[in-house]
C-alpha cells in the first residue's frame, strides 16, 4: 500500500551523508581536499548548536583528517574551530577502529587503537572547553566518548547535563545519551525508555527528538531472539508509541525539514515498517523521496538496499 504518489524506482539508491545539503556538501568536499580555509568558513557560518552538530557529523566520517588538521591549528592557534574538529573527528577516527561487533569479537590491537584514538579526541575537546566553556558541540562529543571510555554513570550524566544546560533539546547529544543507556551498553530498558519518554514529552512539536522512543524500541526489538522480536515491534502498545512519536514530529504540523532531518526520519520509517503500521511508515518515505540517511539502516544491513526492500513492500 502507498498513499502517496509513487516515485520511479532509481536505478540504485545511494547514502549521501551530506543528506543533499550544499552546505555539509562544501564541508565533506574542503575536508576531503585539504582545503581547511574552506571548511573553516563553513563551519564558521553555522553557530546553531543543532546545525553545527549536524556538520560535525558529516566532518568525522572524512578520512584522513587527523594527517593535516595541525597545520591548521597553526595556522590559527587563537582559534578553538581546527581543536573542535580534530576532536569531533577524532571521536568518529576511535569508532572506526573498534568496528562495531561486539567485545568478544574485537581485538585487543582494535581496543589499543579506540581508546588511544579517544584519549586524543578528549584532549583536543577538552581544551575547546577551557577556552570556551560555552561550546555545546565540544561538549556534546564528550558525551558520545563517555561510552568509548567507560566512564560511570555519574560522570556521563555529568557531561550530557552540561549540554542540555547550554541548548535544552540537543538532537546528536539526545541521541548519544541514549545510547549510553542502552542495556547493551552500560543501562537497563527502564532507563532506556524512561529517557526516551522524558526527552519526547520535553520536545517542542514538531522536533527530532522524538525519534528517541522509536530508536528505543529499535534497540529492544534488537536484543531479542527470533520470533520474540518481531512479537513484540509489532504489539499494539509499541505501535501506538511509535505512531504518537511520529505525530508530534514529522507528522506535525510545525514541523519543518530542517539541517540534519534526514537522518531522523530515516529512523521514524525504518520503525514503523518494522511494526506494520504501512500507511504511516509511507507518509515518512514519501517525505524522504530516495534519500537514504543515518545510520539505523545498518542494522538491517546494507543501508540504500534495506531502504528500497522497505519501502517496495508497503
Amino acid at each position: 500500500m502507498w498513499p502517496f504518489k509513487r516515485r520511479e524506482k532509481p536505478a540504485g539508491l545511494v547514502v549521501d551523508p551530506t543528506g543533499g545539503d550544499p552546505r555539509a556538501r562544501a564541508l565533506l568536499d574542503a575536508l576531503t581536499a585539504r582545503d581547511w580555509r574552506t571548511a573553516r568558513d563553513v563551519l564558521a557560518g553555522a553557530t546553531e548548536p543543532d546545525t553545527r552538530a549536524y556538520l560535525m557529523e558529516v566532518a568525522w566520517k572524512v578520512d584522513g583528517v587527523q594527517e593535516w588538521i595541525g597545520e591548521w591549528i597553526d595556522a590559527e592557534p587563537q582559534s578553538t574551530l581546527p581543536l573542535l574538529v580534530r576532536g569531533c573527528h577524532a571521536v568518529g577516527w576511535a569508532w572506526e577502529a573498534r568496528g562495531a561487533a561486539q567485545a568478544q569479537y574485537t581485538s585487543e590491537e582494535q581496543f589499543r587503537r579506540f581508546h588511544n584514538r579517544l584519549r586524543m579526541a578528549e584532549n583536543a575537546l577538552d581544551e575547546v572547553i577551557a577556552r570556551d566553556p560555552e561550546d555545546v558541540t565540544a561538549r556534546t562529543w564528550l558525551v558520545t566518548s563517555a561510552r568509548g571510555r567507560q566512564l560511570d554513570a555519574d560522570e556521563a550524566q555529568a557531561r550530557f547535563d552540561e549540554v542540555v544546560k547550554r541548548h535544552p533539546h540537543h538532537v546528536v547529544a539526545h541521541e548519544q545519551r541514549l545510547q549510553y543507556l542502552c542495556a547493551k551498553w552500560f543501562g537497563s530498558d527502564a532507563e532506556m525508555f524512561a529517557f526516551a519518554r522524558e526527552a519526547t514529552a520535553a520536545a517542542p512539536d514538531g522536533s527530532l527528538l522524538p525519534e528517541l522512543l522509536v530508536i528505543a524500541h529499535i534497540e529492544k526489538w534488537l536484543s531479542l531472539s527470533r520470533g520474540e522480536d518481531d512479537e513484540y515491534i509489532t504489539a499494539e502498545p509499541v505501535r501506538a508509541d511509535m505512531l504518537a512519536a511520529a505525530e508530534k514530529s514529522v507528522f506535525h504540523p510545525a514541523f519543518t525539514p530542517a539541517y540534519g532531518w534526514i537522518p531522523r526520519a530515516n529512523v521514524f520509517a525504518m520503525g514503523l515498517h518494522l511494526a506494520g503500521e504501512k500507511a504511516a511508515a509511507a507518509r515518512v518515505f514519501d517525505l524522504l523521496g530516495d534519500r537514504v540517511g543515518g545510520w539505523i539502516w545498518n542494522y538491517l544491513g546494507d543501508p540504500a538496499t534495506a531502504y528500497e526492500s522497505a519501502r517496495a513492500s508497503l
